[in-house]
């Protein structure tokens, strides 16, 4: 925690009730009624012209040796650091001893500019070689949060070594900066210690720590912290805010529910009514699937800044509402004030991409760089290849991508080789662009393979099929196995592909068997199209598409889901063909709505169709 330092102004001599027996003691209260004339000067000072103005007349006008000028000059330095950092910084070594406050307004100034923190540890370098003032418990956060923000680890390890050696280990600012600084440069184990060895901690200290365990991904940590901070303090919004992002990193419904209504039940209305908590709230519901509940957490916000209509649209965009998205675009755009930014397009082609809208995607691109005048990021360009190579217009996405001003990025050409294996564009085509991508990424990673292989089984190429296999196992390169999670009163369970694990196993491989018979008695023909890394025999593809992990989930969810509930499941791969066939057949003949999460988007089945409208 930065802690702004402003020492009091002295009261102005009060010359009515002052008895001046000798010159001397005229001469110096005329001295002081000067510094607290220049002083009030400096108060009212609003721009860096007349603080200038004010700094020439105290070197003209004030006894440099006077008491009250170093004061004086304390106040002009802190004036200057939020103008002109420069000039406050040429001001440190014109001062004659300057106290600790000139040397900690300095540091600060540059710790909280945006583009010259590494002068901050070099002004604290400066203060530790002129060795005539002690740095004190304002110095350490200013340093840290310097190195924090640089990740200068070894810089803040010494800064550490000060803290200890000049005794101020125990003091909390100091300890929750030096938290902060250790988690920032990713040492949670140090970060830990320090927490541990705090005789006292603040809500602060809590804060950061539970925030560094969101930030590394230890979510339930993070929860256990929060059970354990609010039987000792009052949670605040930043709190809340980390416990609500860690709700959402473990994708946990009922856990974001339980966070929402201690929110609304306990926090003090400023709180609750905080746009940053109600935003990490709206992301929640949206990342949990729970599209019902971001609206209406939207509509009740008392106030709702840029990032909270981008979430809008980005959540309407994968949930498969590409309408709702654009029309939440529309409205962001009528409301004075608001602008809409580079992320808030990223969203509106998303919803384009995603609901297969090609000649919205196009308007919103052009709107994009010709009336807001944003520069189109890699996002934006990947958006639109995405959204040309559904389409089927690959040489149009080739040319997009040849014309980008940036490089394209792994992504862009992993969208085009996917497209290229659904629309069986020329097999020359695909390979040049399996051979970008896997540059792109160095070679390592397993889907371009899979993508390839696909290519060359639409165009029954299987000699080229068992090639690539053969290349993937000649390098080590394994295919990443599906896995698909599934949350049951508050109790995640995993599944991988085949699994065998799950304590209720016979149950569930029994339940899948009831699904196939009833899927069959439908009319459901599998779809081996995206079957080509398993030996060609049918009989062996087709089994291997029944145990994907996402089939097992579903299973467990018809199992043990309460009637009238969604079955929500999280999986790490793309849905493929045949299981979204499947599971769009079993919304229909189970009578259950299914909300599937899969690398890319959000799936709802319900009535034997999906939000996707089989586009994905």
């Amino acid at each position: 925690m930065v802690l702004a330092i402003t020492p009091t102004i002295p009261p102005p001599p009060l010359l009515s009730t002052t008895t001046t027996t000798t010159a001397g003691a005229t001469t110096l209260n005329n001295h002081s009624n000067h510094h607290y004339h220049l002083l009030r000067l400096v108060k009212d000072c609003t721009s860096m012209s007349q603080l200038k103005q004010i700094h020439a007349r105290t070197l003209r006008t004030a006894t440099l040796q006077h008491p009250d000028t170093l004061f004086l000059f304390s106040r002009i330095v802190h004036f200057s650091t939020n103008y002109d950092i420069d000039y406050a910084s040429r001001l440190l070594y014109h001062i004659h001893h300057p106290n600790s406050f000139i040397w900690n307004t300095i540091i600060r100034g540059y710790a909280w500019s945006s583009d010259r923190k590494e002068e901050a540890i070099l002004i604290y370098r400066a203060m530790l070689e002129d060795g005539n003032v002690a740095q004190d418990k304002h110095t350490f956060p200013f340093v840290l949060k310097a190195c924090a923000f640089l990740f200068a680890f070894f810089e803040g390890k010494q800064v550490h070594n000060q803290i200890v050696k000049l005794g101020f280990s125990e003091n909390n600012y100091v300890n929750n900066s030096l938290i902060h600084f250790y988690v920032s440069c990713g040492h949670l184990d140090l970060a830990t210690k320090v927490f541990e060895e705090m005789s006292e901690r603040t809500l602060v200290s809590w804060n950061v720590m539970i925030d560094g365990y969101v930030q590394f991904g230890e979510f339930d940590t993070a929860l256990r912290m929060f059970v354990e901070v609010q039987k000792l303090l009052e949670p605040d919004g930043f709190t809340m805010q980390s416990v609500i992002c860690a709700c959402t990193g473990l994708g946990v419904l009922s856990l974001g529910m339980w966070a929402h209504a201690y929110l609304l039940r306990k926090c003090e209305m400023n709180v609750r009514s905080d746009v940053l908590v109600n935003n990490s709230v709206l992301d929640m519901y949206f990342k949990c699937g729970a599209l019902d509940l971001a609206r209406q957490v939207f509509q009740r916000m008392s106030k709702r800044d840029v990032t909270s209509w981008n979430m809008m649209i980005l959540g309407f965009a994968l949930h498969g509402k590409a309408e709702e998205a654009l029309d939440a675009f529309v409205s962001m755009c009528k409301i004075d004030g608001l602008r809409p930014n580079s992320v808030t397009f990223v969203g509106v082609l998303s919803a384009c991409k995603h609901g297969g809208l090609m000649s919205e995607g196009r308007k919103y691109f052009e709107l994009m760089c010709n009336d807001y005048k944003i520069e189109p990021q890699v996002e934006h360009y990947g958006c639109m290849v995405d959204l040309l190579g559904r389409d089927g217009l690959i040489n149009e996405a080739l040319d997009l991508v040849s014309a980008m001003p940036i490089k394209p990025d792994v992504v862009i050409w992993r969208s085009l080789l996917d497209a290229c294996s659904k629309q069986n564009v020329n097999v020359e085509v695909s390979e040049d662009i399996a051979q970008r991508t896997l540059e792109s990424e160095g070679g390592i990673c397993s889907g371009v393979y899979v993508l390839l292989s696909r290519v060359y089984a639409s165009a029954d190429r299987w000699n080229d099929v068992g090639l690539v296999r053969k290349l993937m196992s000649e390098k080590g390169i394994i295919k990443e196995p599906g896995c698909s999670l599934i949350e049951v009163d508050g109790e995640v369970h995993k599944f991988l592909a085949g699994d065998t694990s799950h304590p209720n196993s016979i149950e569930i491989y029994r339940s899948l068997s009831n699904i196939e018979e009833r899927l069959q008695s439908a009319g459901y023909v599998p779809d081996l199209s995206q079957a080509p890394m398993v030996d060609d025999v049918s009989d062996k593809k087709q089994h291997s598409l029944s145990l994907h992990s996402e089939r097992l989930a579903i299973a467990f969810g018809l199992l043990n889901v309460r009637p009238g509930m969604p079955i929500r499941i999280f999986k790490n791969l793309r849905v493929c063909n045949d299981c979204h066939t499947v599971t769009k057949l079993i919304s229909s003949v189970f009578d259950v709505e299914i909300i599937v999460r899969d690398r890319a988007r959000f799936h709802h089945f319900k009535d034997g169709l999906c939000s996707c409208k089989d586009y994905w």
